[in-house]
């Protein structure tokens, strides 16, 4: 049996925030959203001490590469439609 390991990594903007707590608070909601409506594990990576910009990592794994691509380019295009205060910079999709 193959396992893969899919990762999203999501570089983001978040200019309407002024303080780490009101960017911590912004990105919880979509942290645990990502959890519950795709079932898979999403953490903020980077830039932790910035509060206007936010690296937000997440990862699946399957046994089928072609649906943890579907399922992590259904996650970001759920961060596009339903988070729209955050201006997605950069995503990228990698396979371990």
């Amino acid at each position: 049996m193959t396992i893969s390991i899919a990762v999203l990594t999501i570089q983001c903007l978040i200019p309407h925030c002024t303080s780490l707590k009101q960017k911590r608070s912004a990105i919880r909601p979509l942290l645990s959203r990502l959890h519950r409506e795709f079932n898979i594990s999403a953490a903020e990576v980077d830039q932790l001490d910035s509060h206007t910009s936010a690296v937000i990592a997440c990862a699946c794994l399957s046994n089928n590469p072609d649906h943890s691509r579907q399922l992590l380019q259904k996650a970001l295009d759920f961060i596009a439609q339903n988070f729209r205060d955050f201006e997605l910079i950069e995503e990228n999709i990698e396979f371990f």
